[in-house]
């Protein structure tokens, strides 16, 4: 196994993962600095990357999100002979920029105690059943749920 202390940017695959005894792990997507220069097939690396330090896995597992740019510095193990990922201890972390902020989809399900409410893309009015699946009206926008759900508990006696 060849190692050597490093520095590498790139993207977080996937959230990180708690490890054994206060560890996380993490898969890191690093494009070369020369990418123009390599075919359009060609792979990413993806650096399998685990943090032992308190701060640096507090971080990773409380403020980082899959596609944030991060500038990682620590050890790199490269195995010899095998296809595992290559592994990097990280020493320091740096985020250099934030993934983009999921968009809602034109269709969004919530719940509200006993009650699920339809949120949709296209328009503000919203409609509102039981948790059992019972109608219980449309609301005119996302703002006037509650008065829907506590005119609905009132009319039936509180039961959802």
């Amino acid at each position: 196994m060849d190692t050597k202390h490093c520095a590498l940017d790139g993207w977080v695959d996937a959230i990180p993962a708690p490890g054994p005894r206060g560890t996380a792990t993490f898969d890191l997507v690093v494009r070369p600095d020369d990418i123009d220069a390599l075919a359009d097939d060609a792979p990413d690396t993806v650096v399998t990357c685990t943090s032992e330090d308190p701060r640096i896995t507090h971080e990773l597992l409380n403020g980082i999100q899959s596609g944030d740019l991060l500038r990682v510095t620590g050890t790199l193990v490269q195995p010899k002979g095998t296809v595992e990922n290559p592994r990097l201890k990280i020493d320091a972390l740096e985020v250099l920029d934030t993934g983009l902020i999921p968009v809602l989809r034109d269709m969004v399900l919530d719940r509200y105690g006993d009650y699920c409410v339809i949120l949709l893309a296209d328009t503000d009015a919203v409609p509102v059943f039981t948790a059992l699946g019972q109608w219980v009206g449309l609301a005119d926008n996302p703002d006037a749920i509650a008065t829907l759900i506590d005119i609905h508990e009132r009319v039936n006696g509180g039961d959802a």
